[in-house]
């Protein structure tokens, strides 16, 4: 069973990055605005270890154009199984590559570009000061944001996942269906500007012990119905912290077609870009 007792601790960002997508083949590859994908996630992940402290990087990767482009970037990498089936798989073959083996393991997805520095360093020290075995960020939603993720779903019901969490912040679910069902909606749009529905932010810091066991452990019923890698732990009773964060500017959770690039790009050039702040608070 999980649990068992926390240290201050070693960290690893893991940026898995593979070439064979489907939908963008050799998508790390691929310019926003002048920066490369996995520039643009490496510099986030850079600038969140130096906010977090002792915490390393690597890029864990299948192929070696993808390798070469980490390395010219001056980034780590770990050459990975091309069968892996997850980025959480990918990121645990990478920490086990590791000389010293990291305490917690964060995976940072390659195609997730907006991803901010304080978000990812949050959940490291949501997991250095806590007992959970899991952290991930969710940010709440306000009446806008509601209404247009019912609307998005209306066309693509299996976008956007929502949280619900217990009073002391750790996940009791998550479900592509929107939780909870809100009885006198009318009477809570009155009261407060923001819903209670908590909308999840697609990222995950792990201990090396819940990784491991999430690397060996076969796929979950609900995990399988929904299609939501975490529901593992919870099916199994590890035990999930949910860390609360601004809602974000740019809307985009991943890049997985060439229309994802265009909406890209036009949030950069509608919002601004937010590579050079992640650059210029990234080690040397």
């Amino acid at each position: 069973m999980p649990g068992g007792e926390r240290s201050a601790a070693r960290a690893l960002v893991v940026i898995p990055a593979r070439h064979g997508s489907t939908r963008l083949p050799g998508k790390p590859l691929l310019s926003i605005a002048g920066r490369t994908l996995l520039e643009r996630v490496l510099a986030n992940a850079n600038a969140a270890a130096r906010l977090a402290g002792n915490c390393d990087i690597v890029v864990a990767t299948d192929d070696e154009r993808i390798a070469d482009h980490a390395r010219e970037l001056g980034a780590d990498v770990r050459m990975t199984s091309p069968d892996l089936d997850s980025g959480s798989a990918r990121a645990f073959a990478a920490a086990l590559q590791c000389a010293i083996a990291p305490d917690h393991v964060i995976n940072l997805q390659g195609d997730a570009p907006f991803v901010a520095p304080d978000v990812i360093a949050g959940l490291i020290a949501a997991l250095r000061s806590g007992s959970a075995d899991v952290a991930t960020p969710v940010y709440r939603l306000d009446w806008a944001r509601l209404d247009r993720l019912r609307a998005h779903k209306q066309t693509a019901p299996f976008s956007g996942t929502t949280c619900v969490r217990d009073a002391q912040g750790r996940a009791l679910w998550f479900s592509k269906t929107i939780l909870p069902a809100l009885r006198d909606e009318a009477g809570l749009r009155i009261a407060d500007p923001l819903s209670p529905v908590w909308q999840h932010l697609g990222l995950y810091a792990y201990t090396m012990r819940a990784l491991e066991w999430f690397a060996a452990a076969p796929q979950g019923r609900y995990e399988a119905m929904e299609g939501l890698e975490q529901l593992r732990f919870l099916e199994n009773g590890w035990t999930v912290a949910t860390v609360p964060v601004a809602a974000p500017d740019h809307a985009l959770s991943g890049i997985d077609t060439p229309q994802d690039l265009v909406l890209a790009e036009d949030a950069i050039a509608r919002l601004g870009d937010p590579f050079p702040a992640a650059a210029e608070q990234s080690p040397a």
